[in-house]
């Protein structure tokens, strides 16, 4: 009879404490932030290649499971050692609860990672609505759609957003540099173009900003070759030299995927 009534109380008392919680506002963005300020400091005690990693961001989401971050963080290790299905899995939760703050970074992923660049550009299209004018990743939304549009192969739209991540870069710095990876590109759409003038012209600029560019040299080296300028050779053994000696296109992710149309010192042997 006495354990029945210690039984009994020690039940009424859980009950009692469950129900004097406060019930927490998952739609509260202070609260999410508080979460993702919590668990984000348990999950970098581990690195994203440590299962805790993970095991964080769920303990948040069991909390709270409409917590856009919480996903996107969770998706780290799977992009960064190419689980793309299940990267994009969780990229797409945190779209799903957030889209103005996560609809280009699912972008960029698609048109750098996974180079599906038919889906990025429907995210860049949606993001530009969303957020105008807006950069991710140090680049501008027209800069991602020109890539895009060159992996389409869809030279005159390329022209047209490289043109825009331009005029973008120019309202937004002023007389500042423009990005020396802009003027790579936009030249290697001339190139592809087969005007080979402007493509002289925007990849010479670009080297002003970034001479041991191995692509810029690369490329001009190409544009020189086909208008059967002599100095193309000096210019395939400046890619060749600046590549070995360690210089890239300096993008954050590169290291983990290639960028379009990157170089390799196969590719540049077998010119």
């Amino acid at each position: 009879m006495a354990r029945s009534l210690i039984l009994f109380l020690s039940i009424l008392v859980i009950r009692i404490s469950a129900y004097s919680q406060p019930k927490i506002d998952c739609n509260s963005k202070a609260v999410q932030d508080s979460l993702v300020e919590v668990y984000s400091k348990k999950a970098w005690m581990f690195g994203y290649n440590h299962p805790q990693w993970e095991a964080s961001w769920d303990s948040l989401l069991a909390i709270c499971p409409n917590v856009a971050m919480a996903y996107r963080e969770k998706a780290i290790p799977y992009l960064k050692n190419g689980d793309y299905a299940m990267a994009f899995k969780l990229e797409d939760k945190a779209v799903e609860f957030d889209p103005k703050s996560w609809i280009a970074y699912r972008g960029f992923l698609h048109c750098i990672f996974t180079k599906n660049y038919e889906k990025a550009l429907v995210d860049f299209d949606h993001a530009a609505k969303l957020a105008p004018k807006a950069y991710i990743m140090d680049h501008t939304y027209s800069f991602y759609r020109g890539l895009s549009f060159l992996g389409l192969e869809e030279y005159d739209q390329a022209e047209k957003a490289f043109l825009m991540d331009i005029a973008q870069q120019h309202e937004k710095n002023g007389s500042n540099d423009i990005h020396f990876n802009s003027l790579l590109y936009l030249g290697i759409v001339y190139y592809e173009m087969k005007d080979y003038k402007k493509a002289e012209k925007i990849l010479k600029d670009c080297l002003r900003l970034y001479e041991q560019l191995p692509e810029a040299n690369y490329y001009l080296a190409q544009t020189f070759k086909k208008t059967g300028n002599a100095a193309a050779s000096q210019y395939f053994q400046k890619a060749k030299e600046y590549f070995q000696q360690g210089y890239k296109i300096n993008e954050d992710n590169e290291v983990y995927t290639n960028y379009p149309k990157q170089i390799s010192l196969s590719g540049i042997d077998n010119k």
